[in-house]
């Protein structure tokens, strides 16, 4: 489970003056490790999905997003909490307090964003 922001967020490489540009992009980097890896991999982001979103191709990828007036974080919190496996779970994300709420939800383990930034590299 990837915290979408937080993951684009580790490198100012100028995400921000094109934020739908900078999902696609860590989209596409995600489906191309998973499936490399074979992991299946959820990203959630905050807000709306992304025009031209529903161009890649996703394979073992599901993104999800928080829609209006919730947040990724919580998102990502209520699936953890609702996984039967949560135990199992590993949950990107620098973001601290996200990291103890979903420990309390049951995760697995945390891993930073920068970390998991540099094992998908190759895959960008």
């Amino acid at each position: 489970m990837v915290d979408g922001m937080n993951v684009i967020g580790t490198r100012p490489d100028g995400w921000w003056r094109d934020i739908d540009g900078a999902v696609i992009r860590l989209a596409r980097c995600l489906a191309a490790w998973a499936e490399a890896e074979q992991h299946d991999v959820t990203v959630v982001f905050d807000g709306r999905p992304a025009p031209g979103l529903d161009d890649v191709d996703r394979g073992r990828l599901e993104v999800a997003f928080a829609g209006r007036g919730r947040s990724a974080d919580d998102e990502i919190v209520r699936r953890v909490g609702t996984e039967p496996a949560a135990g199992s779970l590993q949950v990107v994300t620098s973001d601290w307090l996200l990291a103890d709420r979903v420990r309390e939800a049951g995760a697995g383990e945390v891993v930073g964003s920068g970390r998991f930034r540099r094992l998908l590299d190759p895959y960008c």
